[in-house]
């Protein structure tokens, strides 16, 4: 007997004005371990297929390269007889129907230090909303990975540091985490790495992490990057004209609470990500994301079809160079463009 499906955010009545329908799936998600977890990315898959056109979709693949019902899974559909000819097919059937955003975890991190603890933390983080914040992001990001292993120890002290499943806020995982930098800088990161870690303020820090622990939800999950892959894929669908309905797998991380403020957020700040003056631009306050329904794949064949694409794309080796996965990614992917 199946469980009641959790989360979602349903639209309030129909939609009005120009709307796309998406379905989405992730492969790689790994909660908050996003340090020693199998699969250093994630890979966040949209569709805008009709239910018809994915099932098409799946007769074709069955049918033309002789998967059974219960292939239709990456990690067999890889391995199959044929699997280069089938990807192949596969990915070239998507072009200009899929989007893959691609989150690196370990830069995520990054990210996260950057836009807590540098800057006010604000519920768009994460999404091209914030690209400003970037620049230092990566030039911590790509010193880091160069200093040892200081640098696992500095990500895992603020992992340590942002989790909130205490009771009160940790004076010790402050000290932790601070002592952490201290020994990163100490490998010699150069200027732009080193000026990110030095303006890292104890009294700034301690303010975030006591709101984290007083459960603030007006901070994003700090290892939570789910939300804004999500919010890249809405952005990415709306191109500022169009409001987006969303078809998701269920998802742990996608609660009703934390999707109203996503919402709320890319209404406030959504007319940073397209020209808010060119015709046929979403109204002021409008958000790009109409509702969000949560689905079992097992369902949907729409959903089935992310599925098997953010997988095949988590599993590609050189996702980033791949030539028939690269008309699909999308270009606000979240990692090292020159990584």
């Amino acid at each position: 007997m199946r469980t009641p499906l959790q989360g979602g955010l349903p639209p309030i009545g129909a939609v009005a004005g120009a709307v796309v329908e998406i379905a989405c799936d992730e492969s790689g998600f790994s909660g908050t371990n996003l340090l020693r977890s199998a699969s250093p990315v994630i890979t966040h898959a949209s569709v805008d297929l009709s239910v018809d056109e994915a099932i098409g979709l799946i007769t074709a693949l069955r049918a033309g390269f002789r998967f059974s019902p219960h292939e239709l899974k990456s990690a067999q559909f890889l391995r199959g007889p044929g699997a280069a000819e089938a990807r192949e097919w596969f990915l070239g059937a998507l072009t200009g129907r899929a989007s893959v955003h691609l989150v690196d975890k370990e830069f995520f991190l990054v990210t996260r230090v950057v836009d807590l603890l540098l800057f006010k933390p604000v519920y768009a983080a994460g999404t091209r909303l914030t690209q400003d914040q970037r620049p230092p992001a990566l030039a911590l990001y790509r010193a880091g990975r160069s200093a040892g292993s200081e640098w696992g120890v500095f990500l895992g002290a603020f992992v340590d540091l942002v989790r909130t499943k205490r009771r009160q806020p940790d004076p010790r995982a402050v000290q932790r985490f601070f002592a952490a930098r201290d020994a990163l800088l100490g490998t010699g990161l150069g200027t732009p790495a080193a000026a990110v870690l030095t303006a890292l303020d104890p009294t700034h820090v301690w303010a975030v992490v006591t709101r984290l622990d007083n459960e603030d939800r007006s901070i994003p999950p700090p290892l939570e990057p789910m939300l804004p892959a999500l919010a890249e894929t809405i952005l990415s669908w709306s191109g500022g004209q169009r409001r987006v309905l969303v078809t998701h797998d269920e998802q742990s991380a996608l609660t009703a609470d934390r999707l109203t403020r996503l919402q709320r957020a890319l209404a406030d700040e959504g007319s940073a990500a397209a020209d808010a003056d060119s015709a046929g631009a979403l109204p002021a306050g409008v958000s790009p994301l109409a509702g969000l329904v949560m689905v079992d794949s097992r369902d949907d064949p729409r959903v089935q079809v992310a599925d098997l694409l953010a997988g095949v794309a988590r599993r590609s080796p050189g996702i980033v160079d791949d030539a028939l996965l690269q008309p699909l990614l999308s270009p606000t992917s979240l990692h090292d463009p020159e990584g």
